[in-house]
């Protein structure tokens, strides 16, 4: 049948689609306009968020901490754990935290994979959690007392503005592994303790005194009338390996996009910089930082 023959084709009128067959605009019609699906917008409300300015909190008040090596720094550390639930099948390091967890008296609980990402949303778990204690910032004497211990003069690292928890985190990791006896963070506009930063940091949180204090500058005068220097990162400083590291001292860190705010440097005893000669004109903070703690270290070890 030709196209002439078929009444499909030439009726100019119709208005209605047709059962079978219709493939084209014209086979329904001048004024037809095909309807369109309509997605859905999501609602704020069920749209997931990994990053939080607080602790992640179950339901009973207690914080999550996810990650094999978290949980096994939990465990050695002093905060109280209520709980550990461990994936099904769950094989390698897990063993070393069962035997922990039981050596501690905490109970172990097996458990499907999908409760553990209920749990967890959105953190790399790695088939463990544990129920603990909120964490609990530690005090300013505790730096001092673990310098003491230590029989070095006190290194601390203090961190103006920090947001990123990843970048807090980093540096709590390489404050831990390059011997700093502490750190100091801001109570506002700074990222706090969160089960990101937790994570980041591989379970350093555990070991290294975290102070959280109200006035950074007040801080500062307290530890200058301790004996502490005060040394800022920042472009316009001297050259750090130029500079004398030796002795007890306090570096200071910027926030990642502003740097050391202009009250805090004035504050500082001396400025450092890191030399850049490549045509990238910054670090990364928790990278800066790294440099500097091992600027620090190495003075120490000579």
């Amino acid at each position: 049948m030709s196209k002439k023959e078929n009444k499909r084709f030439n009726d100019s009128k119709r208005s209605v689609t047709p059962k079978r067959g219709g493939k084209n605009r014209r086979d329904y019609g001048e004024d037809f306009k095909p309807k369109r699906k309509s997605r859905p917008r999501p609602s704020a409300s069920i749209t997931r968020k990994y990053e939080n300015e607080q602790p992640q909190m179950g339901n009973d008040g207690l914080e999550v901490v996810a990650g094999r090596n978290p949980v096994l720094e939990v465990l050695k550390g002093d905060r109280s754990v209520e709980r550990v639930f461990i994936a099904e099948g769950s094989e390698g390091s897990i063993s070393v935290i069962i035997a922990l967890a039981r050596e501690k008296g905490v109970i172990v609980d097996f458990v499907p994979k999908e409760k553990i990402n209920g749990m967890a949303p959105g953190v790399k778990h790695q088939g463990v959690v544990a129920k603990v204690s909120e964490y609990k910032y530690a005090e300013m004497d505790e730096i001092f007392d673990k310098a003491r211990a230590s029989g070095e003069d006190p290194f601390i690292v203090i961190l103006d503005g920090i947001t990123d928890p990843h970048n807090l985190g980093a540096v709590i990791r390489t404050a831990e592994c390059s011997g700093v006896h502490g750190v100091i963070i801001p109570k506002r506009r700074a990222c706090s303790l969160t089960q990101t930063v937790a994570l980041t940091a591989a379970g350093a949180i555990e070991r290294v005194p975290v102070v959280q204090v109200t006035s950074l500058t007040r801080t500062i005068d307290d530890l200058k009338e301790k004996g502490v220097w005060i040394a800022a990162a920042d472009m316009d400083g001297q050259t750090y390996y130029n500079a004398d590291l030796t002795g007890p001292i306090a570096l200071i860190i910027g926030n990642e996009g502003k740097g050391v705010s202009r009250l805090i440097k004035e504050k500082s005893d001396f400025v450092l910089s890191i030399p850049m000669k490549g045509r990238i004109s910054s670090l990364n903070a928790s990278n800066a930082a790294a440099v500097l703690m091992y600027a620090v270290r190495e003075k120490r070890d000579i």
